[in-house]
């Protein structure tokens, strides 16, 4: 899914058109809502994944794949207060990241 809908950010950017509107119901902690700006979470989520590839992975089912925390669990096999720290720490963490990029 998160390709999907990166890809369509690259091909709407690359066709000039204005935007794509994305919004994260409990929020990155950034509102995501034209191309570049999902273009900059792909390469944070990119550079999340070589520091931590579990909250990476994280973001992805969450925000891309719309799990919630009890699926997340099943998934990557770890507690639910663990998927809840990652998801702080992660969202904070992607929020710095995109705010120094921009």
């Amino acid at each position: 899914m998160r390709q999907i809908v990166v890809d369509s950010a690259r091909r709407r950017g690359a066709s000039k058109r204005a935007a794509l509107f994305v919004t994260f119901d409990e929020a990155l902690g950034v509102a995501v809502s034209r191309n570049r700006d999902l273009l900059a979470l792909d390469a944070a989520l990119e550079e999340l994944a070589r520091v931590n590839p579990r909250q990476a992975r994280g973001v992805e089912l969450r925000f891309f794949g719309g799990l919630n925390v009890n699926e997340i669990v099943e998934v990557l096999g770890v507690s639910e207060a663990t998927v809840d720290r990652d998801w702080r720490v992660a969202r904070a963490w992607l929020e710095a990241e995109i705010r120094r990029e921009h």
